[in-house]
């Protein structure tokens, strides 16, 4: 039996080259699994708080300190993406670490009967490796891609040690993204829930 789904196309802002990913996801999809879905196909690790803005709310995992910075929050796992969709909202922000301060634009595109058989979200397409955790915001990507790239540049042995192995901005490691979107899609039952300690067992 098919669902509806919709094209959403996820940029990471002020990254240049763009860093771009494209899935087709449910639209029973919440907004808690919305960002389970960004983080695996970013290769973020969920070490950091998280929140959605959209049209003017604040959705994320409210906690008691909202109240003391005048922030109302939303529960996340309360939303889903059809909604959204209901609202007249086919553009919004996704903040991930609110350090380095990952700002992601996710926008909706064609909305369609998904294909009978096939299990989503899906994986499309993307193009360049999103940053490192705890790398420094934009401007700590832009030094930390500038050591390792350049053999003789004075930190290229540092950063590599703290990353821990090579780093190819080009490589977004597609396959391994096609597997675990495909594995996320396959354990799902029902409306698209979040899945984060699934998740984090199948990524470590």
């Amino acid at each position: 039996m098919s669902e509806t789904v919709a094209r959403i196309r996820i940029e990471l802002e002020d990254t240049d080259p763009l860093v771009w990913r494209e899935l087709d996801v449910p639209l029973s999809t919440t907004l808690a699994a919305m960002h389970d879905i960004i983080q695996v196909v970013m290769d973020w690790w969920d070490y950091h708080l998280y929140e959605f803005e959209i049209a003017g709310r604040i959705y994320g995992v409210p906690s008691s300190d909202d109240e003391i910075y005048e922030r109302k929050v939303y529960q996340a796992r309360a939303l889903r993406l059809g909604t959204v969709l209901e609202r007249g909202v086919r553009a919004f922000l996704y903040v991930y670490d609110f350090g380095d301060n990952w700002r992601h634009r996710i926008t909706v595109g064609e909305v369609r009967q998904g294909d009978a058989g096939v299990e989503y979200p899906r994986f499309i397409a993307g193009a360049r490796r999103a940053p490192p955790e705890d790398v420094g915001g934009i401007t700590g990507f832009e030094e930390f891609l500038e050591a390792v790239s350049d053999p003789e540049h004075e930190d290229h042995e540092r950063m590599l040690e703290w990353y821990g192995k090579p780093f190819d901005p080009e490589d977004i490691d597609e396959r391994r993204l096609h597997m675990i979107i495909e594995d996320f899609a396959a354990r799902r039952r029902g409306p698209l829930k979040s899945h984060r300690s699934d998740r984090r067992k199948k990524l470590s």
